[in-house]
């Protein structure tokens, strides 16, 4: 039976706007974040010792991309690239979509709303893995990061304004389903509702300090809602 309060929720959503990195696909579920961050974290040392340092300790790889912007546009652009080149490789080792992704984005879909991912890994990473798994015909748009702008990265709504004009939707009647407290602070400052996806006990309550709008643990909570939720009618 579908969450009563979801469905209600998502009634009132033209779009619906997936997270990549948790909600659809375990991006670094084969090749780890932490090698990557230590090895992108290589490329800032060999400009800038000090900040390099201050790389090495931080696991995840957007973060030492934001440490490179103080780097200057070279040493950015070479993390990004690396970044980016890592990220297609993780994507191609994972087996499949999250346990109810593919539920989620084929009900979205078939309920006559429009759908977009909207990321902060990039748009080659993205496009690969829903090419790899035949899901690209499910999403209308990808919004990836913006290139060598981690600046405009979630927690900043530049992604979902984008994928709003891209859909050429209202952004105030979308919503976001993310599993991070910055996918909540994205979407809320974007005047979008958030689903906070709890892929881990502990998230459970900081979505909800976050003022998550919904709080589910597994994806195929949000399939059921999305099928139930009419739209357009």
């Amino acid at each position: 039976m579908a969450n009563e309060s979801l469905v209600r929720l998502f009634a009132t959503r033209e779009s619906v706007l997936f997270d990549f990195d948790g909600p659809v696909c375990d991006v670094f579920a084969e090749h780890p974040a932490r090698g990557i961050a230590l090895s992108l974290a290589g490329l800032i040392s060999r400009d800038n010792a000090a900040l390099g340092a201050k790389a090495q300790s931080v696991t995840d790889p957007m973060e030492v991309l934001r440490i490179s912007q103080q780097c200057g546009d070279h040493v950015l652009s070479a993390v990004e690239d690396a970044l980016t080149e890592e990220e297609v490789r993780a994507v191609r080792l994972v087996e499949g979509p999250v346990l109810g992704a593919r539920l989620s984005l084929e009900s979205a879909h078939s309920s006559g709303r429009k759908v977009a991912i909207v990321s902060n890994n990039s748009v080659e990473c993205v496009t690969e893995f829903l090419a790899l798994h035949d899901l690209q015909g499910l999403v209308h748009e990808v919004i990836g990061r913006p290139y060598r702008r981690p600046d405009l990265m979630k927690p900043a709504p530049h992604s979902i304004k984008l994928a709003a004009e891209s859909l050429c939707s209202d952004r105030r009647k979308s919503v976001l389903i993310g599993d991070s407290v910055t996918d909540i602070e994205a979407a809320h400052s974007a005047k979008a509702l958030a689903v906070g996806f709890a892929n881990a006990p502990r998230k459970v309550a900081a979505m909800r300090e976050a003022h998550a709008d919904a709080v589910v643990t597994d994806m195929a909570t949000v399939g059921h809602a999305l099928a139930a939720a009419s739209w357009g009618l």
